[in-house]
């Protein structure tokens, strides 16, 4: 049986995380699911902060938080508690495998529900019990993970062809550039990311294309020549 980890005071908070737009209803999950995110991102946050001290410094933790709130992360966390057997939708996604998105949605909606109902330290305990193994897994990982390697390794396994790092931008003073890079590899064109260095931006790029591949989207559109 599915099983929330939150005993809701106002049950009517959790009925409405669990309908999604699709559902056609007069009020669906798109408000709280914008707050879940908020939610989640502050506490997965907080707890990187103290469980790295003083040694991660800032770029590192966004990485690793990035990692914990993907959408494979959430949608696994979703899928775990049973949150698929709950939720109500419209024709077009029932007696389907839900994708990874509407699962992560999902499971931010009901993250925002918590927060209405119990406040921070119920967000902390949802997500405490619900993503557990990938908070884990990013304070267990080694320092300097290297997304550009860990996206080439992937691309040569998965697609048959190297990473290139595309220059689509480039604006500010001399000191104080910021560079807007998109990865290309085998015909496909992945979201572009900004960075104060070509360095920063190239792995910021590399991120997004690994969500990408991660959650089996589609990429932005076909690389050009």
């Amino acid at each position: 049986m599915p099983t929330v980890p939150h005993e809701f005071r106002d049950p009517a908070l959790l009925e409405l995380a669990l309908t999604h737009s699709s559902a056609g209803c007069e009020r669906d999950n798109e408000r709280l699911e914008f707050l879940g995110d908020a939610a989640l991102d502050l506490v997965v946050a907080e707890e990187l902060f103290r469980s790295g001290g003083t040694e991660l410094p800032e770029g590192e933790m966004t990485e690793r938080k990035a990692s914990v709130v993907s959408r494979k992360s959430l949608a696994e966390a979703a899928a775990r508690i049973g949150l698929d057997q709950l939720v109500r939708l419209g024709p077009g996604l029932q007696d389907r495998v839900l994708p990874r998105s509407v699962l992560a949605n999902i499971y931010e909606a009901v993250l925002g529900a918590v927060y209405l109902d119990g406040g921070l330290e119920a967000v902390r305990a949802f997500v405490g019990a619900t993503l557990r193994e990938a908070l884990a897994r990013v304070r267990e990982a080694s320092h300097g993970q290297n997304p550009k390697q860990e996206l080439q390794q992937l691309c040569q396994r998965e697609l048959g062809g190297l990473p290139r790092y595309v220059l689509l931008d480039e604006r500010g003073a001399a000191h104080a550039r910021a560079f807007q890079i998109a990865v290309d590899v085998a015909g496909r064109r992945f979201p572009s990311a900004w960075g104060r260095t070509r360095k920063e931006a190239e792995t910021w790029a590399a991120r997004e294309a690994l969500l990408v591949l991660e959650d089996g989207s589609p990429a932005t559109e076909a690389a050009s020549a």
